[in-house]
């Protein structure tokens, strides 16, 4: 399967509408800022990497008609933009990333006319997409080496093509293990509330004829202890300086499982995944969804009694202490993490 999440086909960004996963592949033809900000909002385009490159996309789409007068004026609407792409979502790490990543080259060339930095932020938004291209490769090389043949890997979520733009980062890892003969075979789970390992995960990797089994979350500690997982790999939102990740609700459940069972657990994404501004996890931004992905989401009918409580955050955070590696475009990265982030990333 040779699909790409998302795209730049003319003037409009072209994405997979992965709430209609898996029952059907639909594209969306996106040249709106509004109806980007709700395909970001309504995950009809989800993953961290995934949404850096829509986020760029989503800058150009937002000041390519600006009349600005001077640059000034032209800034002061891009600072708009970019404030409003940000309200979409709050933890993914590379979509802030690729904001003053794009406001940056606008910045740099304020001189230039501004029909040039119209354009100039336009190529710095294709840059992010085929930069992940190519991130995502060397995570798959670096990440291969940890696994051995015949391994069985758990994976929660959707760390995979629809993620990133081709790939993947968690998933991109086993492809390439695949690639290598090693036989990997995965067993996926479903991922509560969205279900973004039953609908997305297991279609991808069918799709890619990867041996892949689902499981419901909480079948995960059972099959720990009867020895049938060698490794477990996650992706990742926002990683802070001192290597604590924020990634799906369930990830750190599955940390946990892992630590007590001896299990390595291995957590994969881009550097541009890092936020070095914080020093913890308690620093990370956590999003807390609609109730309704609870009660009601996917089913024909509520499953909830009308009128409960619900407590919907997107994301948990998994210390340092339970990850054993970190990897990533630039290397793997092992403890101590405060030290060793910054020696990688520094390069």
């Amino acid at each position: 399967m040779q699909i790409r999440t998302i795209d730049w086909i003319g003037n409009k960004v072209k994405i997979i509408d992965q709430t209609k996963l898996p029952g059907k592949l639909e594209f969306i033809y996106i040249d709106d800022l509004k109806e980007l900000w709700q395909a970001i909002k309504t995950m009809k385009i989800r993953g961290a990497p995934a949404l850096g490159a829509m986020a760029g996309f989503g800058v150009f789409l937002g000041i390519k008609d600006s009349r600005a007068g001077n640059f000034s004026e032209f800034a002061r609407g891009l600072d708009r933009v970019t404030s409003y792409i940000a309200s979409s979502r709050p933890t993914a790490r590379n979509l802030f990333w690729a904001l003053e990543r794009v406001a940056n080259a606008a910045l740099k060339n304020k001189n230039k006319p501004l029909p040039a930095i119209k354009k100039l932020i336009l190529e710095e938004a294709k840059k992010i997409m085929e930069e992940d291209r190519s991130a995502c490769r060397c995570i798959a090389g670096y990440g291969a080496k940890l696994f051995r043949k015949n391994d069985t890997v758990l994976t929660i979520c959707n760390a995979g093509i629809l993620a990133t733009i081709d790939y993947g980062t968690a998933l991109g890892v086993i492809y390439r293990a695949c690639e290598q003969q090693k036989g990997i075979k995965v067993f996926s789970c479903e991922t509560r509330p969205v279900l973004q390992g039953a609908r997305l995960t297991s279609w991808e990797l069918k799709k890619k004829g990867v041996d892949v089994t689902l499981i419901c979350d909480s079948m995960a500690a059972a099959l720990m202890r009867e020895g049938k997982i060698k490794k477990v790999i996650a992706g990742a939102d926002r990683i802070a300086s001192n290597g604590d990740t924020a990634n799906k609700i369930g990830t750190y459940s599955l940390a946990v499982l892992s630590h007590y069972h001896k299990i390595p657990f291995y957590i994969a994404a881009p550097v541009s995944t890092f936020d070095l501004t914080i020093k913890s996890g308690r620093g990370i931004p956590i999003e807390e969804r609609p109730g309704r992905e609870v009660t009601e989401l996917f089913f024909a009918k509520p499953i909830a009694p009308e009128g409960v409580k619900v407590f919907n955050p997107a994301f948990d955070v998994t210390p340092h202490n339970l990850i054993s590696s970190i990897i990533t475009d630039k290397g793997i990265i092992k403890p101590p993490y405060k030290i060793n982030i910054k020696k990688i990333l520094g390069k």
